[in-house]
């Protein structure tokens, strides 16, 4: 009889267990985190003219069409690989990197909670228009319609 409570006792354990468990109460890592977005551009100066170029996470065209996502941590980097002083700015975010002299960088976070199409220019050179700066909204999809259109 001792042994037959003794295993209805580990079974109801056992069960307790695997719901405490079950329900996310002990993990070794945590199950979200906050998503940041890290992307690098550079400043060159190419024939006098300043261009902003993308180095990581974004492509290599000059001065790219950066787009962010609202509630999401945007981190830049910004490096002068130009001759001259630079200084990024984003108008209407009012963000702007220090004063960066040539080999210098400067990581800015971003992060804004209304969609938007920004300009960012370089004001050391005068507010040269450099290229636009986009804040999306993603809205996940809340029903399963397949795997395969999930990818798409």
């Amino acid at each position: 009889m001792l042994i037959l409570v003794a295993v209805v006792i580990c079974v109801i354990v056992l069960g307790g267990m695997m719901i405490f468990i079950g329900q996310g109460n002990i993990r070794h890592v945590t199950i979200s985190w906050q998503e940041k977005i890290e992307q690098t551009v550079a400043f060159e100066d190419i024939d006098g003219n300043v261009q902003l170029k993308g180095i990581s996470g974004i492509g290599g065209e000059p001065n790219p069409y950066l787009v962010i996502r609202t509630n999401f941590a945007y981190m830049l980097t910004v490096i002068n690989n130009g001759d001259k002083h630079h200084r990024l700015y984003i108008e209407g975010l009012n963000v702007q990197t220090d004063l960066l002299e040539s080999g210098q960088q400067e990581t800015l976070t971003i992060y804004h909670t209304e969609e938007g199409i920004y300009k960012y220019y370089d004001i050391q050179q005068g507010l040269e228009l450099l290229g636009y700066l986009e804040v999306r909204t993603v809205i996940p999809s809340d029903e399963f319609t397949g795997f395969f259109r999930d990818l798409i």
